[in-house]
């Protein structure tokens, strides 16, 4: 019997119809032999709906009384999933996060799990009920209730899979996986089976949002083995992996679960026996060869120890940090534009000019991306710094620097809210020259002009004109040779989250 963590997205569970199909995949899960832990997002755009109407009674609503207001979309969906799972005669109940101790800081709007102490949890799945918890949201020292930020409900179900030591994270979405652009964007966009939790860290923290940069990092922290998947169909998904990629699990594909994926032949069965059942490794679903009898208990639960087992032999090892060098050099683009851009014209070319401005900055809890200094304009002793930071974040920095203004002695400071970023990812980088070259050729060709870049090890992004990002995000797929021959990409909920 493995423990599997579910957790399904605002799409997923988005209206009625919606809960009853996500009950109904929880509990095949179940009845495949599997002890299962559900987290759930609010419905659809309830939390966007919470926000307009807290806007609509107070010009500033008080971080604490939001905190209280936006936890409680993730409340309605975690009852009716409760109820919906109940009413196909498996018991279910329901948790906060604060009953499901998720225990946060206090940073209102944007807490940080500090512990999870899961007791009432594990009590319920010991006594053979599916705990359906409440995403997105903690308790703090001094009793209230905090939320974690958008995509919160991603860590919740990765920080709870990690205290109760499960077997796998599901996270549902409405797309079949991670893919290697955003396939609203790009249409052909690619599948990708498996990527390393270094890779994804990257694609997260750069505006792909199919996952929470917080929740693959503390996947990545405890070994939590994470696979992407979508609640509208069977296929297969991505799965996320901390260490070598032969060592990566991935599961053998079901039969019809995936019309887009090779299968190899399946050879006969020797005469006089029965052909083995065809299983998913992680749910332990049986399905019978053509021809033979339906699966029985028996058999679900041979192939279900089968599955285990074969997991637990083919858990990842920590890698070496070359273990990549002959993958694949590009993993996937991800892109942003919720960036905002400000330059400071004329700064003092002068020792500790730099570390006071970003004093200022830290001290306006503003976060920074990316930073340029110009060379400092001859005979002038001046230079230009700019930087780019969250665009909920700018309006502070701003303030804050031209306060400063005389005392950091800049001439004037320019806003620009119009950027986006790209940013090409992937491990095999490192040992494949002629990445940049081939990057900054394909935003030539396409005529698009570059007004930053930043690397690292796995990462090149450049900061363009928002009118443009998307053409270049294209531009950029196809030059790398990423685009797939048929379309692979679907977006069943029309968000991608």
């Amino acid at each position: 019997m493995a423990l599997v963590v579910q957790k399904y997205g605002g799409s997923s569970v988005s209206d009625v119809e919606a809960i009853r199909r996500v009950a109904r995949r929880v509990v095949a899960t179940r009845k495949a032999g599997n002890t299962v832990v559900v987290v759930v997002s609010a419905m659809g755009d309830t939390t966007d709906d919470l926000l307009d109407m807290a806007g609509a009674v107070s010009t500033k609503p008080p971080a604490r009384e939001m905190d209280i207001l936006l936890s409680a979309g993730e409340r309605i969906s975690m009852a009716l999933l409760a109820m919906a799972i109940g009413e196909l005669g498996v018991p279910a109940r329901a948790y906060t996060g604060a009953q499901a101790g998720v225990l946060t800081d206090s940073k209102y709007g944007r807490a940080s799990i500090v512990g999870v102490i899961p007791e009432r949890v594990a009590r319920a799945v010991q006594m053979g009920a599916v705990a359906v918890v409440a995403g997105f949201q903690g308790i703090n020292e001094v009793e209230d209730v905090t939320t974690l930020g958008r995509g919160g409900s991603d860590t919740t179900a990765v920080a709870l899979a990690a205290a109760l030591n499960a077997d796998v994270c599901e996270i549902y979405t409405d797309v079949d996986g991670l893919f290697t652009a955003d396939p609203r964007i790009v249409p052909s966009a690619r599948r990708v089976e498996a990527i390393s939790s270094e890779e994804t860290l990257e694609m997260a923290a750069n505006g792909a949002k199919i996952l929470h940069l917080r929740a693959v990092e503390y996947a990545r922290r405890f070994g939590v083995p994470l696979h992407v998947r979508s609640s509208f169909s069977d296929k297969t998904g991505t799965w996320i992996y901390d260490g070598r990629r032969e060592g990566a699990f991935i599961p053998p594909l079901v039969p019809g679960a995936d019309d887009d994926a090779p299968s190899a032949p399946t050879p006969a069965p020797p005469a006089g026996t029965t052909p083995a059942p065809a299983m998913d490794a992680v749910t332990g679903r049986v399905v019978a060869p053509t021809g033979s009898q339906p699966p029985d208990g028996a058999s679900v639960g041979a192939a279900h120890t089968r599955a285990v087992n074969a997991r637990a032999q083919a858990r990842p090892h920590p890698s070496a940090k070359e273990d990549h060098v002959e993958a694949p050099v590009i993993s996937g683009i991800a892109h942003d534009r919720s960036q905002d851009k400000i330059t400071l014209v004329g700064v003092p070319d002068i020792p500790g000019a730099a570390a006071r401005i970003f004093e200022i900055v830290a001290r306006a809890d503003t976060n920074i991306d990316m930073i340029v200094q110009d060379v400092s304009a001859e005979g002038t002793g001046l230079t230009n710094i700019s930087f780019t930071c969250p665009d909920g974040d700018s309006a502070a920095a701003r303030a804050a620097l031209e306060a400063a203004q005389d005392e950091l002695g800049f001439k004037s400071l320019h806003f620009n809210p119009n950027i986006g970023k790209l940013s090409l990812v992937g491990a095999g980088m490192r040992s494949h020259p002629g990445v940049s070259a081939k990057l900054f050729g394909a935003l030539s060709d396409a005529g698009i002009n570059i007004d930053m870049i930043s690397t690292s090890e796995i990462r090149i992004s450049v900061v363009v004109d928002d009118a443009v990002l998307d053409e270049a995000v294209r531009a950029v797929h196809s030059a790398f040779g990423l685009d797939a021959e048929a379309a692979e990409a679907v977006v069943y909920g029309g968000t991608g989250r």
